[in-house]
């Protein structure tokens, strides 16, 4: 061979080299579980439930309070009794008898520790709270992989039927051409009346509208894909792979509907209004607190009604110290515990509701897939057999046409025969995958869709 050669062989084997590889639907499930919005939401909200578990085991751990203070009030101080609230301050110290004006310096730091040693398994079962609405958070993001994985296989399933119809209607319009030139050529050797080139000239209009009916919809269903995918429809390049060829027998061994991930959701929300039960449950007892505390205080004022001088009771200059136990008892919540309680109990039988009707419908769900399914295979059976009839029906008109045996309506027909049976074979095989998906996400895994897709 030539040098030249060589490098001419170069040349055209670089940019095949270069070219991207197409986009296989596995792949395209993968990116749109990567990236959609809606699946990185759910993940987020899984992990905002599984710090709630870390949240609901910091009760276990002591509280410790520290304060410091300064403040320049008056000492007026008076006998009687303050209900609880939270508008006038404390005042502390002897009752002078009269009302002065005079203010002096006051200063208090401080530290409390308090820890409860035994709740009752009321922190425990807040824990298991916590944990069960993380389960539920998990579930739920498992369902909402599944129904973007489905929407977006499907609308991969969907391109790559519009483009092989784009195909077909090609096809269609290239035969329309074909005979219409031959028409043209024999009326204006009047061999053929005049009306047929008129009619010729029609069905290949109406060919090429049928054409860019196909290509808009290839446009919009390319679209719908790049919306999932978050990218721009007309650079993707879809890889088709064993698509378009019939795929195998399903595999024995059908999950259950109760491992479906609607319905593991729903259980698991059956699970936090039992933990929510349980929280309720150990809510109605004593609150056992040890407490330790230092703390020391200052005051400008002295127990005589005097004054010290300006700085006095700008620092601590008694010291205190405390240890105990402090034991509360919410003797009069036991009604709202027990209507709380209600309200709980009123969920769960609503969430075991749903759950059984869930199950109830994902099994009439399954039965439909199937039958669908078997149905599209069988239909994939006789495409074939249609689209061999249907060329040599058009084979057989158009040769008797020629021969003066045929009318231009005859080979009209036939035409449109062979373009619709081009697009049902096409399409049969794509029927019987997106039947197959829809039985997988009926039943809540697709991944051996995904394993046969590649």
């Amino acid at each position: 061979m030539r040098p030249r050669s060589w490098w001419l062989v170069l040349v055209l084997a670089v940019p095949a080299a270069a070219q991207p590889a197409g986009l296989t639907l596995p792949q395209a499930v993968e990116q749109v579980w990567e990236k959609y919005p809606a699946v990185r939401a759910a993940l987020e909200q899984a992990s905002a439930a599984a710090a709630g578990i870390d949240l609901a085991r910091t009760a276990y751990l002591p509280r410790a309070d520290f304060l410091g203070q300064l403040n320049r009030a008056t000492r007026n101080n008076v006998f009687g009794q303050l209900l609880p609230q939270g508008v006038i301050p404390s005042l502390t110290g002897p009752v002078l008898g009269r009302t002065e004006l005079a203010n002096v310096w006051g200063t208090a730091v401080g530290t409390l520790v308090s820890w409860e040693p035994f709740d009752f398994g009321l922190r425990r079962a807040s824990v298991g709270a916590a944990q069960a609405a993380k389960d539920r958070a998990g579930a739920e993001t498992s369902v909402e992989r599944l129904q973007v994985g489905a929407a977006a296989a499907d609308a991969f399933l969907t391109t790559l039927a519009a483009q092989e119809t784009v195909r077909a209607a090609q096809a269609g319009v290239e035969r329309a051409r074909v005979v219409d030139q031959t028409i043209q050529a024999l009326v204006k050797a009047e061999l053929r009346p005049g009306a047929d080139a008129s009619r010729s000239a029609a069905e290949l209009a109406q060919a090429r509208t049928q054409l860019v009916l196909a290509e808009k919809a290839e446009r919009v269903s390319r679209a719908a894909l790049a919306q999932w995918l978050g990218a721009t429809g007309g650079a993707l390049r879809l890889d088709q792979g064993p698509l378009l060829r019939l795929p195998g027998d399903v595999a024995a061994g059908e999950p259950a509907a109760s491992q479906h991930p609607r319905a593991l959701a729903l259980n698991a929300g059956i699970d936090v209004v039992r933990a929510g039960q349980k929280v309720l449950d150990r809510s109605w007892f004593p609150k056992f607190r040890v407490q330790a505390a230092t703390f020391a205080r200052g005051s400008g004022a002295r127990p005589d009604g005097t004054t010290g001088g300006a700085g006095a009771g700008l620092g601590p200059s008694f010291y205190n110290w405390a240890l105990g136990m402090t034991v509360e008892f919410p003797a009069l919540d036991w009604p709202a515990i027990r209507a709380r309680r209600q309200i709980q109990a009123a969920r769960q039988r609503t969430e075991q509701a749903r759950y059984d009707q869930l199950l109830q419908d994902l099994g009439g769900e399954i039965e439909k897939a199937q039958a669908a399914l078997e149905g599209a295979r069988r239909v994939a059976e006789y495409t074939p057999l249609q689209l061999a009839a249907a060329r040599t029906l058009h084979e057989q008109v158009t040769a008797r046409y020629k021969a003066g045996l045929a009318i231009l309506v005859e080979v009209a027909e036939a035409q449109r025969l062979l373009t619709q049976a081009e697009i049902d074979d096409s399409l049969a095989a794509l029927g019987v995958w997106r039947s197959l998906l829809a039985l997988r996400a009926a039943q809540g895994d697709l991944g051996p869709f995904l394993a046969q897709a590649r």
